[in-house]
């Protein structure tokens, strides 16, 4: 497993341990990424600012700004790079929350590197898909009511007005519109999105579900596009609330 050929992505570890930090760096360089390490919150947010990293790897308990706080300043900024968070903290209540407010994916210390790397390279490729218009969709572009969603640019928009879609969020709501009228189960949901399996009881598509519903609600008052299918998954629809 390596970096995609003829691209070094680059990817900041924000981890206070140091035992934890040099072996993930020293992991992802021998796989062929560019890392950069930060050990506490703040030291963590000036390097994604100025280095404007593809990838972050986070742990929650930092000295000077915590990775929950890390996260939510990253997506209030506009950073819509995906974040894995590590961590020792393994109560669905945390992994929810980590996604909750802006994570992508979610590793419970111990890991193995392997793991982590896979995850890597699961979260970068789908980063960079290229996002084609479906059959009978011409110019990059899906209209349905008062949303538009811009499959070039990779974002959604609410009459000329952006959404503000992470990556992943927006891969989502594509996916869900571009398989319309079709009900795509969660399983099937998390394997094209997130690249692999999804583990019995894993709540991250539902976590990301309710991200765009609030971002859409926001936006597009007394409609709705995501609808429910109870017991299985989810189907992209407009409908008047």
């Amino acid at each position: 497993m390596a970096a995609k050929a003829g691209t070094s992505y680059r990817i900041l570890v924000v981890e206070d341990d140091e035992n934890i930090s040099e072996a993930v760096v020293f992991k992802l360089r021998r796989l062929g990424y560019t890392c950069m390490a930060a050990v506490d919150g703040l030291e963590g947010l000036r390097l994604l600012r100025r280095e404007n990293p593809d990838l972050m790897i986070l742990d929650l308990m930092l000295p000077g700004m915590d990775g929950w706080k890390l996260c939510e300043q990253a997506r209030q900024e506009g950073f819509g790079l995906p974040i894995i968070i590590i961590s020792a903290r393994t109560s669905e209540f945390d992994k929810v929350q980590g996604l909750s407010i802006g994570a992508d994916d979610y590793l419970t210390k111990p890991f193995g590197m392997n793991e982590l790397a896979a995850r890597v390279e699961a979260q970068l490729r789908r980063s960079s898909l290229k996002f084609e218009a479906p059959v009978g969709i011409t110019g990059g572009i899906v209209e349905t009511g008062p949303l538009t969603i811009d499959l070039d640019r990779k974002e959604a928009f609410a009459g000329g007005e952006e959404l503000g879609l992470t990556s992943k969020e927006f891969a989502v709501l594509y996916l869900l519109a571009s398989q319309t009228p079709m009900v795509l189960s969660r399983e099937d949901i998390y394997r094209t999105i997130w690249g692999y399996e999804m583990l019995h009881g894993d709540r991250s598509v539902d976590v990301f579900i309710r991200r765009i519903r609030k971002k859409l609600a926001a936006k597009i008052p007394g409609h709705s596009f995501l609808q429910t299918h109870y017991g299985f998954g989810y189907k992209f629809e407009m409908k008047n609330d």
